[in-house]
């Protein structure tokens, strides 16, 4: 048995379980993170991330795990909380940080309770597939902005049964063996969007999913020719801003904005 301090934080309403690991102490097991996640036995939060000390250069390396235990490889609305974070754990000059993961180097620069992170340059866009998905055929296209990402465009975004397409697309053989997040997007405007967004690893829509904020901006992008920033307003009514650089069908120096707010701090026993 330990006692674990933990903070609860959440980015746009996608909430996360916190904790300092610098000194290498905490050793959990997915069974243990899945516990803590869940809602009725636990903290309840969609993932968990961990602050350890760096391998390379960077100011730090984040760890992140879905609700079900499992690490993956980022998170764009963890990633902001992360920031915020460390940087009350160890104020950072310019109020600028980064951080290794996975997906590779994040920076992240803190404007108050905004958080604008440096994301890894994502894949180029996947031409659109006609697949077969709980029962109807669907345009799907697919990005990978650190995490993989299938971005289908409807008309009654608020009518989409996201728990049951999105869950038939983050399965689809398509997509496997890890599968992928499914995210539901209705254009707004000529910069707008609003996302819905179903999550692997916790198997659910979430509020909000900041790398699908990222694939839904881009994708737009890439088939209107948009120019940056995109805003995009997801589930829990917060928008977010995506701005980037583009050079032929590939983009560059992709920049997500949101919020990042600290919720309550305690300590629990695994």
């Amino acid at each position: 048995m330990q006692n674990l301090r933990f903070t609860k934080m959440n980015g746009a309403g996608n909430d996360f379980i916190l904790l300092d690991n610098r000194e290498g102490g905490i050793s959990l097991d997915s069974a243990q993170i899945a516990r803590l996640c869940n809602r009725h036995r636990g903290i309840g939060a969609d993932g968990l991330l961990v602050v350890e000390k760096a391998q390379g250069k960077a100011d730090w390396r984040m760890r992140y795990y879905n609700a079900d235990g499992a690490e993956a490889e980022m998170c764009g609305n963890g990633a902001r909380c992360f920031a915020r974070f460390v940087h009350k754990l160890a104020p950072a000059r310019n109020n600028t940080i980064s951080f290794e993961t996975p997906a590779g180097l994040i920076t992240a620069t803190l404007q108050n309770e905004a958080v604008s992170l440096g994301m890894s340059d994502p894949s180029p866009l996947a031409e659109a597939l006609e697949l077969d998905v709980a029962g109807q055929k669907l345009a799907v296209y697919s990005i990978n902005t650190g995490v993989p990402h299938a971005i289908v465009f409807v008309d009654d975004l608020e009518g989409t049964d996201v728990a049951k397409v999105g869950a038939a697309l983050r399965l689809h053989n398509h997509f496997q063996p890890r599968g992928t997040n499914a995210n539901f997007v209705r254009q707004l405007g000529p910069q707008n969007l609003a996302l819905r967004t179903y999550e692997r690893g916790v198997e659910a829509e979430t509020l909000a999913c900041g790398t699908g904020v990222v694939a839904s901006a881009l994708t737009l992008a890439a088939l209107t020719d948009v120019k940056s920033p995109v805003h995009v307003l997801v589930k829990g009514g917060d928008t977010l801003a995506v701005s980037f650089q583009r050079k032929g069908k590939r983009f560059t120096h992709v920049v997500l904005t949101g919020p990042a707010d600290f919720v309550f701090e305690g300590t629990v026993t695994v």
